[in-house]
């Protein structure tokens, strides 16, 4: 496996946008928790090398990762350079997570979209800087198979988005026993059915459109109906953990035994940094141990 970062981690918007100084707070908690990871979003660029190092600087353990970097809005100089950084001032503790964005970002920056060909450039590129980033720190947002057999071949991982259990039993097959599958988790610990939905529907429902995506959640077995009007509950019940800690521990364990190794957990429904259920989350970092 690439990198040892526990089995539970955290996945937050807001680890990213936040008060510099509630961000280094909560970090430095969640390290303490005993997390292993945390994992902030790419959103439209910036400096993730920045916002990655603020994360780095209040915690001692964990490993952090953007989920994931656009290979158009970050150039393989800056995130080579960047990384090489990073890894001499803290140590291995950055994990590259790379995305190939759509085809409306591509264009944007003057380039037809062929997601493989075009991953498998910037992994050139990368590979051709003057500090290179090994390929075992190297995290890929995969989920066609020719994607995931790109990353078993030059990175250490992947990323998934918006999977089942399921589907980590077919990404384990397709990348064999060695490299890191850490699927992103949206989870709520609302108990009231209607409300939990609601959640997940309000941060997921843009993504049920997205081409990728649909293509994605259409080959794991769902269909058009599902996709529309928000999601059915089927859908959503698929992609989104909700409940007590048990039943948000119940899916951690189906994609650990599916054959994930981590599992990164987004809380949605929650106004700024989630501190209260993070903590409550936290024990499933022990228990899945």
């Amino acid at each position: 496996m690439t990198a040892d970062i526990g089995r539970v981690g955290v996945w937050s918007v807001e680890l990213r946008t936040a008060a510099p100084g509630e961000i280094a707070d909560a970090a430095a908690e969640l390290d303490e928790l005993g997390l292993g990871a945390l994992w902030i979003p790419g959103l439209g660029g910036g400096d993730i090398v920045g916002d990655l190092e603020r994360l780095l600087k209040a915690t001692r353990g964990l490993t952090v990762a953007p989920a994931v970097s656009s290979i158009w809005r970050h150039p393989a100089k800056e995130l080579a350079a960047g990384h090489a950084r990073l890894t001499r001032a803290y140590g291995d503790r950055v994990l590259l997570g790379l995305g190939v964005s759509d085809p409306g970002t591509a264009a944007e920056h003057g380039h037809e979209y062929r997601p493989l060909h075009d991953m498998a450039a910037y992994l050139d590129e990368l590979d051709a800087e003057p500090e290179p980033v090994a390929a075992q720190r190297l995290i890929l947002a995969a989920m066609g198979p020719k994607m995931v057999g790109l990353a078993r071949r030059r990175a250490g991982g992947t990323h998934p988005f918006l999977v089942t259990p399921d589907y980590s039993a077919t990404a384990r097959e397709l990348l064999g026993t060695g490299p890191l599958l850490a699927p992103y988790q949206a989870v709520t610990l609302e108990r009231d059915p209607a409300k939990a939905r609601a959640a997940g529907r309000g941060f997921l429902t843009g993504f049920f459109g997205a081409p990728a995506y649909r293509k994605s959640l259409l080959a794991q077995g769902f269909t058009e109906a599902d996709l529309a009007d928000g999601g059915s509950d089927r859908l959503v019940d698929s992609v989104l953990a909700w409940g007590d800690l048990d039943a948000i521990g119940k899916r951690v364990a189906e994609h650990l035994q599916a054959g994930a190794d981590h599992v990164a957990l987004h809380v949605l429904g929650v106004d700024g940094l989630s501190l209260p259920q993070w903590r409550e989350l936290a024990g499933l970092a022990q228990s899945a141990g």
